[in-house]
């Protein structure tokens, strides 16, 4: 979803080309490696990846590293505009693990899961129960959501815009997390409902100090908050997208296992809508 929702790059350029420390540099690696698996990722973008590789998405990596029987290698750089043409179209790598299906800046490959969007509350709390927008009670609530994403737009029509709190959307993750800023605000009473993106929200409801819930919000229908993510890459790698449709058809199981560990709430595949052309991704949304 993902939205392109990516972090601030203008300042962090030469960093991208550098890697995630200025003092560190990273060197051009031969066009699409048979030896090894390269992957770009951000480098601070929890639940999905970071540079200890404890995402899920480096779980998955790791998965799809052993299926090929190669080593896994990283290029680091932080989200943002230009990230997919800085990393997989500047053949720094060969594989971006979670993107949009049907996007249209790259191909990608079956889709291997589908989510989406979700209200995070106080467990407990007058608002358990709330699984749609539209519900009245949300319409005097404290609402805390990252700007620009889908339910911001929701919200605006539904009149209930007034008492939202908006996050930013554009941040380098590895000095801010907008999410976590909310669920915060959450705890401490400053927010009485939070919208968050499935993946982001369940896994930091999950580590939350104080019990919340995480509800998916699936019967809101315009727009819809289901996405179907799958893996990213250049277009025309008939074979290597070919590779990866087999290992997501052996493997779905394991990789179920891993997004279900990290708390991220599952859709069926089929429930997304087609032609979305967004990609989702950590943090800022």
């Amino acid at each position: 979803m993902r939205l392109n929702w990516r972090g601030l790059l203008s300042a962090f350029g030469l960093l991208a080309l550098l890697g995630a420390s200025p003092s560190v540099a990273q060197t051009m690696p031969d066009l699409v490696s048979r030896d090894r698996l390269r992957v770009c990722a951000p480098p601070a973008n929890m639940p999905f990846s970071d540079k200890a590789q404890q995402g899920f998405e480096n779980k998955i990596a790791e998965l799809v590293a052993g299926e090929l029987k190669v080593p896994l290698h990283y290029f680091w750089m932080p989200e943002g505009p230009g990230f997919v043409h800085n990393t997989l179209l500047s053949d720094m790598c060969d594989l971006i693990v979670g993107y949009a299906s049907e996007s249209d800046l790259v191909d990608h490959s079956n889709p291997y899961y589908a989510s989406t969007y979700v209200l995070v509350t106080r467990k407990g709390g007058p608002l358990d129960g709330v699984n749609r927008l539209s519900d009245p009670r949300l319409k005097n609530a404290k609402l805390g959501v990252i700007a620009a994403t889908p339910p911001v737009d929701h919200l605006m029509a539904l009149g209930v815009y007034d008492h939202v709190k908006s996050y930013s959307l554009l941040v380098d993750r590895r000095y801010s997390s907008p999410a976590e800023d909310a669920l915060r605000d959450l705890a401490a009473g400053e927010n009485d409902a939070v919208i968050l993106w499935g993946p982001i929200g369940g896994y930091f409801a999950k580590v939350a100090k104080i019990p919340l819930t995480v509800t998916p919000l699936v019967t809101d229908k315009r727009p819809q908050f289901i996405y179907r993510i799958a893996f990213g890459m250049r277009r025309g790698e008939t074979d290597w997208k070919e590779k990866l449709n087999a290992i997501i058809r052996k493997r779905q199981k394991d990789i179920d296992a891993i997004l279900e560990s990290y708390g991220v709430p599952l859709m069926p595949i089929a429930a997304a809508p087609i032609d979305v052309g967004r990609r989702e991704r950590s943090g800022p949304h």
